[in-house]
Parts: structure tokens; C-alpha cells; sequence
């Protein structure tokens, strides 16, 4: 089943039929406006129709109102960044892989595509703290069996981003013998992470960037395909692209105030660092950190290529 809109309701949720919106939408340029309209073709090979598989699926579970750009515009408790406070802070919670270092290294890519993704804005980590600093509770997930912390608005984890980990042989399971005490938070010592790999990082980077998107106010995207989707399971969240549709990045454009072609621009070189091989032995002799994974990312990368050839009147 797919959710197919017109291109005429796609131009007035892109566009608006408010005079200042209409306005405002023509001071961008023309690659630009020729980028954002490309979703309204249905041959479109960088903007398709969401694809809904199930029942299960986001939009047929949880019933929302659309959110076109007026919507978002006129929304008075969305963030904008401003003078003194245009920072996204990172905090982890616990460790991640097999050691502070990987963890600190893994948050750092995490950091530098947050940086890419909300191009314009500073993004700083905060020093981790432990599972026992939140002083949430804890419970043992009836479905999964799984060790799972009861935390705030804010909070995501990647746990569930492992390929096995809905599966009966998962690592991270708590074992039975194991008695739940509240306020003992011994538990997560020494807890099961799984290992860091360019699927996992590729998934965390969707995850990332998406509760991030709600805290400057884009709501769950049921215009075209984009990152900013609801996702009830893994299998739908694989199917979300890992950037935006050009209703939702003309929101996000309007907040933060990036040019669209810098921003695939910063997005690319993040990619394009992971892919780089190191061929000369002296390199790889002086490598002092784990390469980062990016293969998973090269779909994404020949996008971003597509885009900028559309928008590349903007880069002379």
C-alpha cells in the first residue's frame, strides 16, 4: 500500500498559500526551488511516496494531523535557535561498545554528523555519566526480556539497533537467576553492548537526528519519504531514508538558516571520510583510531550526489 499524495497538496504543504510564506519561498534560488519541487513528480528518484507495509506501521497506528510548513511556521513553542543559544548538547548514559574509548569514539561520530545534519549549529558532548546518575527506573521488557530504563523527554537509545537483539539468543538479555532490585543499578556494570558496526551507526545517526528534529518542532512526516517518519519496528525504521523531504527541510531551513547545498556539502565530506581507504603502509601503520564504518552510508552518498547536481547553479 502506499501513501500517495497530489503534487498540488504537496506544493501547498511545501509552499504554503500564505502571501509572506509564498513570499519567502521565492527568495530561494532556483536549483533550490527545482530541489524542493522534486518531490512532486512521481517519477522522482530523490523524493518517493512513503511506503506502509502493515497494519503495524506508524501512520496507521498512531492517527496524527499532517504538518505542513504553515503549520510548523505558526507553531509559537517550537525552538529556534538564537544568540546564546544555538547548541545541541550530547550526554551518553552508560558505556557503549567494548570500552570508554570506543564509546567516546563512537559519540564523536555521532557528534560530528549532528553537526552536518543541523549544519550552521554548534553540537557539544558532555561528559557521560552513569545509568545510577538519572535515578530511573528499571524494568525487564515483557516482550524482548531485555534490560530496559524508564528515563525522560530527550532520551533514545540504540540498543535495539543490533540485529539480533529481538532474537532469543540476544547477548544482552538479563538472565533469570537474576533478581531486579529498585535502586540497584549494578545491573548495567558490565552490561552487553553490541559492537560498533556501519549498520549500527547508520541506524543511530536516523535515530539521532529524527528526536532531535522534534525538539525544533517537525513533527512525525507523512508527506513523502523522509528520516522525520514515525517507526513502530526496525523493519520501518530500515525503510526511512536517512535525510529529510523537502517539505520538512524547508522547515528546518527556516529555523536554522543553512544554505541547502552546504548543508549536502557537510553531509557528504562526513560520509566520504568513512570511505576513504588507507592504502600506504606508513599510514596504516601511524592509524591511531578504528576507522569509521560508513559503508552502510553509500545509498545515502549517491543521493546527496543527485541533489547537488540538481542544486549546483547554487555552488558558483
Amino acid at each position: 500500500v502506499l501513501s500517495v499524495t497530489d503534487a498540488e497538496t504537496l506544493r501547498a504543504a511545501l509552499v504554503s498559500k500564505r502571501q509572506d510564506l509564498v513570499e519567502s519561498y521565492q527568495k530561494y534560488s532556483p536549483g533550490e526551488r527545482r530541489l524542493l519541487e522534486e518531490g512532486f513528480h512521481p517519477d522522482s528518484v530523490l523524493f518517493g511516496p512513503i511506503t506502509l507495509h502493515s497494519e503495524s506501521d506508524w501512520i496507521h497506528s498512531h492517527p496524527e494531523p499532517r504538518q505542513d510548513f504553515a503549520d510548523f511556521y505558526r507553531n509559537p513553542y517550537r525552538s529556534t535557535p538564537v544568540k546564546g543559544r544555538n547548541t545541541i548538547y550530547i550526554q551518553t548514559i552508560g558505556s557503549f561498545g567494548d570500552s570508554e574509548e570506543s564509546t567516546q569514539l563512537y559519540v564523536e561520530w555521532l557528534q560530528e554528523y549532528c553537526e552536518a545534519f543541523y549544519y550552521g549549529l554548534a553540537v557539544r558532548l558532555l561528559e557521560p555519566v552513569p545509568v545510577s546518575d538519572t535515578a530511573c527506573a528499571f524494568r525487564v521488557n515483557t516482550n524482548s526480556h531485555n534490560l530496559q530504563i524508564h528515563a525522560g523527554m530527550g532520551i533514545f537509545s540504540f540498543a535495539r539497533y543490533d540485529d539480533n537483539f529481538y532474537s532469543r539468543n540476544y547477548k544482552g538479555r538479563l538472565q533469570k537467576t537474576k533478581k531486579l532490585t529498585p535502586g540497584d543499578y549494578s545491573l548495567f556494570s558490565g552490561c552487553y553492548t553490541p559492537p560498533i558496526t556501519s549498520t549500527l551507526l547508520y541506524r543511530s545517526c536516523k535515530t539521532l537526528t529524527h528526536e532531535i528534529g522534534h525538539i525544533f518542532g517537525l513533527k512525525h512526516c507523512q508527506w513523502l519519504r523522509c528520516v522525520m517518519q514515525g517507526s513502530n519496528h526496525l523493519e520501518e525504521s530500515d525503510r526511512r531514508p536517512l535525510d529529510l523531504c523537502p517539505i520538512c527541510v524547508r522547515k528546518l531551513q527556516s529555523a536554522i538558516g543553512f544554505r541547502i547545498a552546504e548543508r549536502y556539502q557537510a553531509l557528504l565530506r562526513w560520509i566520504e571520510s568513512g570511505l576513504s581507504s588507507v592504502t600506504s603502509k606508513d599510514k596504516l601503520e601511524t592509524e591511531t583510531k578504528p576507522h569509521k564504518p560508513t559503508r552502510a552510508f553509500e545509498e545515502s552518498r549517491e543521493w546527496l550526489l543527485k541533489c547537488l547536481s540538481v542544486l549546483e547553479d547554487v555552488l558558483i
